[in-house]
């Protein structure tokens, strides 16, 4: 996997005013915190079946999501909690839902590889590697579909689909791709490549590493960003919004990060060296962007700390409201099998 040096970046450069600055730093700190938290939880037995943390991925998500609008759409994978969060499920919601809670985003039967959220426009994590790939493909064809063929000026929205690099080598990808590109779909292929799919290291599942470079095959745009940068991220996720939400098609970003846990919280996590993690934890994304956006004298490291204080007491907040939520009643143990009327 290639590594890139953060260069220092001229205040001009950055981009960003004070407000989104804030935005951005808050929503990366919820996530880590939220991660955190989940982690203290499973080892106290208040969390059961497999939890997989995003820790160290968080400029993925900040940086795509909340380049977005509110009404597009968010595709994600079993590391969904995080994705969750920056498209506006509350961290109460998810926690609940991590606790099997009636209160839950997806009423306590789906737990943490299945959040969803239809008011939010999140379209699920799928604890099947590759499986939200196609389902993403459907949201983008609907948006396409009500405004070209329904004729509704509003149906604007695009996908934001989120997987690891072990999915690009499922059949999803390429088919997805394919069509996507030749119904020029207003979605947006983010690989989260983290070089590990389980204990697959990236190179020895793949016959070339350069996954953005498989666009090229389907005539679209493939990029490679510094995942660990959510300026980068951001930048090349406007320009994939735009050309999507013009009617230019689909985009690729293949987004070099490294989560700073194992698979999952039940993973030992010994088959990555040492030396490979040290490496990767010094390029916290977090404190990278904290240290340019106060050297560049766009907020001030109170400001910061004040954010996270409150992520802190939000976080904390979520956790009373899961523990003290009902579980779900067992008179409703075959109800949410079918679309049920308003």
């Amino acid at each position: 996997m290639s590594q890139k040096t953060v260069a220092p970046v001229a205040t001009s450069e950055l981009n960003l005013t004070k407000e989104e600055v804030l935005t951005i730093y808050e929503d990366m700190v919820l996530g880590r915190t939220f991660e955190d938290k989940c982690a203290e939880m499973y080892y106290r037995g208040r969390m059961f079946g497999f939890v997989h943390l995003y820790n160290g991925q968080e400029a993925v998500a900040t940086g795509v999501i909340k380049a977005m609008r509110p009404d597009d759409y968010v595709c994600s994978t079993y590391r969904d909690h995080v994705h969750a969060l920056s498209a506006g499920v509350t961290a109460n919601e998810v926690m609940a839902e991590l606790f099997g809670k009636e209160t839950g985003c997806s009423k306590g039967r789906g737990g943490s590889m299945h959040i969803f959220s239809a008011k939010n426009n999140f379209l699920g994590g799928y604890a099947f590697v590759s499986e939200g790939i196609p389902v993403a493909a459907g949201a983008a064809f609907q948006s396409k579909y009500r405004r070209e063929v329904m004729g509704d000026p509003n149906a604007d929205q695009v996908t934001a689909c989120f997987f690891g690099d072990g999915a690009s080598n499922n059949g999803q990808f390429f088919e997805t791709l394919n069509m996507a590109a030749l119904w020029k779909l207003p979605i947006i292929f983010v690989i989260e490549n983290n070089d590990w799919a389980i204990g697959m290291k990236h190179e020895r599942a793949t016959s070339d590493v350069r996954i953005h470079k498989k666009a090229a095959a389907f005539g679209m745009p493939g990029y490679e960003v510094d995942g660990m940068d959510v300026i980068e991220v951001r930048k090349h996720a406007q320009e994939a919004i735009r050309r999507a939400r013009a009617g230019e098609g689909p985009t690729v970003l293949e987004c070099m990060t490294y989560r700073f846990r194992g698979h999952s919280l039940a993973d030992p996590d010994e088959l990555r060296s040492k030396e490979d993690k040290d490496k990767w934890f010094g390029r916290d994304p977090i404190k990278i962007f904290a240290s340019r956006v106060i050297e560049h004298r766009l907020v001030d490291e109170s400001q910061l700390k004040a954010i996270d204080k409150k992520i802190r007491n939000v976080v904390e907040e979520c956790v009373r409201f899961a523990e003290e939520s009902p579980e779900p009643d067992p008179k409703d143990l075959f109800r949410y099998q079918f679309a049920e009327d308003e």
